[in-house]
């Protein structure tokens, strides 16, 4: 007699099932629009956010998060324990990070876009290399590139000289923000990033809160652009593989 088939278990263990990505959010008030990483319809797929209190821009990005890790850590591992399988963070700043966290959080940690640059630069023609547009170039250090496995002399443009992101993001001086001129702005130090560089072959946007301009700075610029979204969507894929069917035929499963 056949034995019956064995039911499947759905395995348990966490609250929250399917949000395979967990991210760590700063504590802001500006607006978060579509392409935003701190706005949910930006991701194709369901996401995990855990806002570490305390942890304002203008303290991650101009003081270097010091005295924060042990916040972002059990932010961290509160996602983990709800049912994140990879982390990643609200600002590239955070990089500085990277190491503590995967240490500590037993799942794939991705703190910044910045991790991109040495990816990027493997993938270009030679001669060229990759650019970085960040929230403030006087802030971004030799450490975080150090950190991210990218070269000390890798160009660097930042947007601190703007008025339509920096005030806001940054400085949180007023909870509006102007979209349009805040493309403007991103367009205009990109062009200026390339003209003091040209041998630019790509662009990674630093600053999770620029991905809406990437389609505009991509067209201004004729380059790849790489941003918090493409390194998202790459996590994922990793720790949530897409499912295709078996091929039909006598060579398929």
């Amino acid at each position: 007699m056949a034995r019956p088939h064995p039911r499947p278990i759905a395995p348990g263990g966490r609250t929250v099932f399917g949000a395979p990505v967990g991210i760590l959010m700063l504590e802001t008030r500006f607006p978060r629009i579509p392409g935003d990483i701190g706005h949910a319809g930006t991701w194709p797929f369901p996401v995990l956010y855990q806002v570490v209190r305390g942890a304002s821009p203008a303290r991650v990005v101009e003081q270097g998060g010091r005295g924060l890790l042990p916040d972002f850590i059990a932010a961290g591992q509160a996602l983990v324990a709800t049912g994140a399988d990879a982390i990643t963070t609200s600002c590239g700043f955070l990089v500085l990070f990277q190491a503590e966290l995967q240490a500590a959080l037993g799942v794939p940690v991705a703190t910044s876009a910045l991790l991109q640059i040495p990816w990027v630069q493997a993938m270009l023609p030679p001669g060229r290399r990759v650019g970085v547009l960040t929230a403030s170039r006087a802030a971004l250090t030799p450490a975080h590139l150090a950190a991210a496995g990218a070269p000390a002399d890798t160009p660097v443009g930042g947007l601190e000289g703007g008025t339509a992101l920096y005030p806001v993001l940054v400085r949180q001086e007023t909870p509006d923000l102007d979209p349009a001129a805040a493309a403007a702005e991103v367009v205009a130090a990109g062009h200026a990033l390339a003209a003091a560089h040209p041998d630019l072959g790509a662009i990674v946007l630093e600053c999770t809160n620029l991905p809406p301009y990437a389609a505009a700075l991509r067209a201004a610029l004729g380059l790849p652009v790489f941003d918090i979204v493409s390194l998202v969507i790459w996590l994922r894929l990793g720790v949530q593989p897409g499912r295709f069917p078996a091929l039909a035929g006598p060579h398929g499963g």
